[in-house]
Formats: structure tokens, sequence, C-alpha cells
């Protein structure tokens, strides 16, 4: 009799990890489309999706004890960390080389993202945007595709169109801005994906992604006044 109501439990609670993930996400981008029409932009979008992503990630670890099962704790944290540290390298000497080749043929600066972490000093703020971003998607969204039985690879692949498409939804920057952030997303979430999935551990995907924002900043701030 325990093992039969255990059986209902875990599933009951898996469903409510899957549904929450694509609830939240469905909630973001209707908070992001409103707000584009609206003098709030994005704004409303992009807080609801930091602190919701980081909340409901938290709340389901200490409520449910889910740190394993959304890739938070366990795993193999090692394997996790060295293939991170492998691929945010890699990405950070692709952006490097292709913001230099950018800047090279004149193309704009991304003036808006600059206004925003310098006059809205929101440079610091970075790290938890990161977590917020893991936390959701290789965190939450991953780990309920893979536990309901669907294709790893699909699973990988739909979290990262996910976290591409949500730059659009949230990002209060020009549409030209958006598409060039939107294009290193793809394959920090292909990346990340893998690494979360391979190693039931999302610290790794964590790694890739807080490599790849020194690099971005070192675009936005550094490798412009190389270039020019």
């Amino acid at each position: 009799m325990e093992k039969a109501n255990a059986i209902p439990s875990a599933s009951s609670s898996l469903n409510e990890r899957f549904n929450l993930a694509f609830g939240l996400t469905a909630l973001i981008w209707i908070t992001g489309l409103v707000g584009h029409f609206t003098p709030l932009l994005e704004w409303p979008a992009l807080a609801l999706y930091v602190i919701g992503s980081i909340s409901v990630v938290v709340w389901r670890g200490r409520s449910k004890g889910e740190w394993v099962e959304m890739y938070l704790a366990g795993g193999d944290l090692n394997k996790s960390l060295k293939w991170g540290g492998i691929a945010g390298g890699i990405l950070f000497v692709m952006d490097i080389v292709n913001t230099v080749i950018y800047y090279s043929k004149g193309a704009p600066p991304m003036t808006d993202m600059l206004g925003i972490l310098i006059n809205k000093n929101f440079l610091f703020f970075f790290p938890v945007l990161v977590l917020a971003e893991e936390f959701l998607w290789r965190g939450l969204m991953l780990s309920a595709m893979v536990e309901k039985g669907l294709n790893a690879h699909l699973s990988v692949f739909v979290t990262a169109v996910c976290y591409v498409l949500n730059h659009y939804a949230v990002a209060p920057v020009g549409m030209y801005e958006r598409g060039l952030m939107a294009m290193m997303a793809f394959p920090i979430g292909m990346l990340g994906g893998y690494i979360a999935l391979r190693s039931k551990n999302v610290w790794g995907s964590v790694l890739v992604h807080m490599i790849t924002m020194i690099s971005m900043v070192l675009d936005i701030f550094v490798i412009p006044n190389l270039v020019h």
C-alpha cells in the first residue's frame, strides 16, 4: 500500500514541476508582450523572470525536497564544472573573435544595453540573472521534461529555444540588440543543456553562462574601444 501511494505522489509532484516550468514561461512572455506596448516596456516581465524563476525553484527545493530532481544537488558536480569550464572557454573565444569582426566591419554598438548597464547600474545584476535563467531552463524545465520520459535531445533543444525566445520577451532593449543576444543564447542553451543532462547537475551550465556573461561585458565595454 505504501509503494502504491508513493507512485502517484511522485507523478503528481513531477507534473506540478512540469506545469510550473511552462506556466511560468507563458506568464513571463505574456507580461513581456503586454509591457512592450505600455510605458513599462519589458521591465515587469524581466522582474517576473528573475524573481519567479528563483522563487519557484527554491520553493520546490525547500518544500518538496526536489534539489536533486532539479539538478541543483547531486549528480556529478566535478564532471559538470569541468565541461562547463571547457564549453565556457570555447564560447568565450568565439564570442570575442566574432565581436572583433563585428565591430571591424563598422557595425553599430549595443547602445541600449550599454545605457542600461551604466545608467541603471545593472552590471552587478548579471550573476542573479544567470542563476534565474539556469534555474528555470536547465533546472526546472529540462529536468521535468527528461523525468517525464521525453526525448533527451528534444528536451535540450526545446529548453534552448525557449531560452532564445525569452530574450525577445524580457530584454528592455531594441529588437536588433535582442537578436544579437539571442544568437549567443542558443549555443549557451544547447551546451548548458547537455552538460546538465549528462552530469545531472546544473552548476556546469551556470559556469558556462557566467563565462559568456564576462565575454559580453568585454563586448560592450572594451572591444569597441580597441577596434575603433
